[in-house]
C-alpha cells in the first residue's frame, strides 16, 4: 500500500513539473514579441531588433559591442542602429535610430499586423536613404516587413 502511494505521488509530481515547464515556455514566448529579424524583399531592407537586451552585433559597428538592433540592407546608405526605444504594447513599438556617423536620426513606428507581418512607418520626415543608379533617394515612408526565415 505504501509503495503504491509513493509511486502515485511521484507520478503526480512529475506531471506537475512537466505542466509548469510547459507553461513557463509558453509565457517566455508570449513575453518576447520584440525580438525580431524582419525584411522587405522588394525594398531590400532588413530590420533586426531585440528590445529586451543588447544582444545584436551591428555590422561595421562591432567595436561598440552588442546593441538593441539595426536597420540596413542592400543599397541603404550606412547602417542605422537603435539608440533608444519605447514599447507601447505587444503590437506597437517606437524606435529611435541613428546612422553610423551619428549625424542623422530617424523615428520609426513598428506595428504588428499579423503573426509574421509588421508595418514600419518612418516618422517626422524620411531621413534614411538608399543608393539607386548612383543617386541617394529617400526610402518609402511606410513598408511592410515580414519575418525572415
Amino acid at each position: 500500500m505504501a509503495l503504491i502511494s509513493v509511486y502515485t505521488i511521484f507520478a503526480t509530481m512529475k506531471q506537475t513539473y512537466l505542466l509548469l515547464f510547459a507553461l513557463l515556455g509558453l509565457s517566455l514566448n508570449a513575453q518576447t514579441p520584440w525580438k525580431l529579424r524582419l525584411q522587405n524583399q522588394t525594398e531590400q531592407v532588413k530590420l533586426v531588433i531585440d528590445l529586451y537586451e543588447e544582444s545584436i552585433n551591428v555590422p561595421t559597428m562591432e567595436m561598440f559591442g552588442p546593441m538593441n538592433g539595426y536597420l540596413g540592407g542592400y543599397g541603404i546608405y550606412g547602417v542605422w542602429s537603435v539608440t533608444s526605444f519605447e514599447i507601447k504594447d505587444d503590437k506597437t513599438a517606437f524606435l529611435r535610430m541613428s546612422n553610423d556617423l551619428g549625424s542623422e536620426t530617424q523615428q520609426i513606428r513598428l506595428t504588428q499586423q499579423t503573426d509574421s507581418t509588421y508595418l514600419m512607418e518612418l516618422q517626422g520626415g524620411v531621413v534614411v536613404k538608399k543608393a539607386v543608379n548612383r543617386k541617394l533617394i529617400k526610402i518609402v515612408p511606410k513598408m511592410e516587413l515580414t519575418i525572415m526565415p
